[in-house]
């Protein structure tokens, strides 16, 4: 457009308040279709790939608890791994790990101080770029290297603990759902 209105510009001989009008509206279309052009770029940071996490695939559940309690949460974790980033959950109740899914490990889970924090502040912590942080080691035991971790307290003695594949992956939304479905099953454990 902008090329155009230079053409034409050079074959005109007398300038006229018309012709110059005419100009002022060409360059500000061909301005508003750049301005377009540019807002409708993809905004594509660097995406962030998915770590290279060691465990195999699996789903253990304490067959101690009743038949409805099994099957919430056999629903509430297969809907946490597949709507959400997440790689592995875990929880933890009484003293023992009472259901695994997703990504695991041989290990066995001992909590530590961010799920008593998480249980002390009566909310969840999220942790998510577990990189340089120090405390880590406490769910190295789920799966070693988590890129990033959410503990949601349950109980006093309790956590459902979720860890996601890669850095910053889990949206505030997943946040939310995940403490309101803990806050359920706390009354069912």
């Amino acid at each position: 457009m902008i090329v155009l209105t230079l053409i034409n510009n050079l074959s005109i001989h007398e300038v006229t308040p018309t012709l110059q009008r005419a100009e002022i509206i060409a360059a500000l279309t061909s301005i508003s279709i750049i301005l377009v052009g540019f807002l409708q770029l993809d905004e594509n940071p660097i995406k962030k790939s998915n770590s290279n996490l060691v465990g195999f695939e699996g789903f253990i559940i304490n067959e101690d608890l009743s038949f409805e309690v099994r099957n919430e949460l056999a629903w509430g974790t297969q809907m946490i791994l597949t709507a959400t980033a997440s790689c592995t959950v875990l929880i933890y109740n009484n003293n023992q790990t009472i259901l695994k899914r997703g990504l695991l490990s041989e290990t066995e889970f001992s909590p530590g101080t961010i799920c008593l924090s998480s249980t002390k502040k009566g909310k969840y912590i999220s942790l998510v770029n577990t990189k340089f942080y120090p405390g880590k080691v406490e769910f190295d035991s789920i799966i070693k290297d988590l890129p990033s971790i959410m503990v949601f307290p349950i109980k006093s003695n309790s956590w459902l603990i979720v860890g996601g594949w890669s850095e910053r992956c889990f949206t505030k939304s997943d946040e939310v759902w995940i403490d309101g479905w803990s806050k359920k099953i706390s009354k069912m454990l």
